[in-house]
């Protein structure tokens, strides 16, 4: 999370091999894999957090806070937008307060943008809506999110012809840690029934930096099987321990049922070696990646890709030996794919210890 304390990747020669052999949905991966050249860390020209960017057509559609409030870039590639022409397309005027994690979203033929805004407890999420992605926004509307508690990074995504929006937020009223929430939506800016609760920073590997712990900055992504992800960004952003994780919803879940997410059992992209699941290898270029964007055509997890190629990816980290400070800072460009047959376990809760699915292999 952009300003506040709380929410690529190469596959060895090595293991490549070793996995080069094993089922279909692992060899496709691992073909696409090892066909490919050298990974590096395409760093754009934006010193900034909290990338959010959707496809429209062959143009791609970026949003940043900036400048106590929100501008929006259009491009041709993901790799234009840093030199692409930022219009500001909201502004603080009413002096709601830090402005943090715009998300872009089309809906409808509609843009809305839905970031979060306020001061220390108080932060609440927001959104402005447009027929156009770079002008003619409405003016900001707080979201009646269920209980009215702090909440940051929502965004919102339709899964099995229901809206939903999912955001990190607290339980209470003091900043004990930050769970990922789930609501309903009865349309765009319209949130309906009960908040539910889907994941908290419980496992050891996303508490090795707190104060709070946090799970925060939730992606949807739907795999080539059709089931429901969300991909989020764990340990403190102020740290280089910052790395994503995965959250997959079992065959015929319901999201709103807590025990039918399977959390991957270590962070599937990040520069910490004890903090990584099993057979993923930390990052080579960059420290602490997080807040990431899968860059999906009109925003819509309905066109997330199938097995086998690499799909475009937005995240935000540090270059490897700079600093690790929020100042320091890039958007990187990267690529992700889908790793079938892998195994989420857990233990003492109810329902199934494990949980077989695609997971995701992220890529600098």
């Amino acid at each position: 999370m952009a300003g506040f304390p709380h929410g690529t990747k190469r596959l060895s020669r090595r293991l490549a091999g070793a996995l080069g052999f094993a089922l279909s949905g692992v060899l496709a991966a691992a073909l696409t894999l090892t066909s490919a050249g050298p990974a590096r860390a395409d760093r754009t020209g934006l010193r900034a957090a909290d990338p959010s960017v959707l496809r429209v057509g062959g143009t791609y559609i970026s949003v940043q806070s900036a400048g106590g409030g929100i501008v929006v870039r259009q491009a041709s590639s993901t790799t234009a937008l840093d030199s692409a022409t930022p219009r500001q397309v909201w502004s603080d005027t009413r002096g709601r307060g830090e402005v943090w994690a715009p998300e872009i979203v089309r809906d409808g033929g509609r843009y809305h943008i839905y970031f979060t805004a306020g001061r220390g407890a108080a932060h609440r999420m927001y959104v402005i809506s447009s027929a156009s992605p770079d002008s003619g926004y409405s003016a900001e509307t707080k979201l009646a999110l269920p209980d009215d508690k702090w909440a940051i990074d929502g965004t919102l995504f339709t899964f099995n012809g229901q809206r939903w929006f999912v955001w990190s937020g607290w339980a209470g009223d003091t900043d004990v840690e930050q769970n990922l929430y789930i609501a309903r939506m009865s349309g765009p800016t319209t949130p309906t029934g009960a908040r539910h609760i889907i994941s908290q920073p419980r496992e050891s590997w996303e508490r090795v930096v707190g104060n709070p712990f946090v799970n925060e900055g939730p992606e949807p992504v739907k795999d080539p099987n059709g089931q429901l992800h969300i991909t989020y960004s764990a340990n403190g952003s102020w740290s280089d321990r910052y790395c994503l994780a995965d959250l997959r919803l079992r065959a015929g879940g319901d999201p709103t049922y807590v025990w039918d997410w399977y959390k991957s059992n270590g962070c599937l992209f990040g520069s910490d070696r004890a903090t990584m699941m099993a057979g993923w290898d930390p990052t080579l270029h960059v420290d602490g990646p997080g807040h990431h964007s899968f860059v999906l055509l009109d925003g819509d997890i309905g066109t997330s890709p199938p097995a086998g190629p690499r799909f475009p990816l937005m995240f935000h980290a540090v270059p490897k030996g700079t600093p690790y400070t929020w100042e320091n800072r890039y958007w990187y460009t990267g690529t992700f794919c889908w790793w079938g047959d892998t195994a989420y376990s857990r233990a003492d809760v109810p329902g199934p210890n494990t949980d077989t699915g695609w997971s995701l292999r992220f890529f600098e």
